[in-house]
């Protein structure tokens, strides 16, 4: 009898301890593909900085030239950096004569906050 009422008593327990079943906001299997990416292309120091520099340059946009110093890094190693968060679909490239310049492309840093946000919470 004990058995039972242990076996009865575990069985609540355990419902109890469950977490409800993951709901509409959880991601599909392509968010999270897509979020991964970009948020790899992030995991990097100076790639995070070269975000804060380009969102918060005049004009939203900036030059190699403008990163390379705060950074303290060499043009071929800014232009991978960059390359890394074009490709993740952060930043925007525009040839302009022989300077290019990068800006953030709209609602990349809004899709990416509301990735770690759920819609509930908000």
């Amino acid at each position: 009898m004990t058995a039972t009422l242990n076996g009865a008593s575990s069985a609540v327990a355990e419902a109890a301890c469950c977490a409800p079943a993951p709901g509409a906001g959880a991601l599909t299997q392509d968010e999270a593909v897509t979020l991964a990416a970009k948020f790899k292309a992030l995991a990097d120091p100076n790639r995070l900085k070269i975000l804060s520099i380009v969102s918060s340059s005049a004009g939203d946009e900036a030059c190699v030239c403008d990163i390379q110093e705060p950074l303290n890094l060499g043009q071929p190693t800014v232009s991978h950096h960059l390359k890394i968060l074009v490709d993740a679909g952060l930043l925007s490239r525009e040839k302009r004569g022989v300077w290019a310049y990068y800006s953030v492309v709209p609602g990349a840093l809004e899709f990416l906050s509301a990735a770690l946000i759920p819609q509930e919470s908000k």
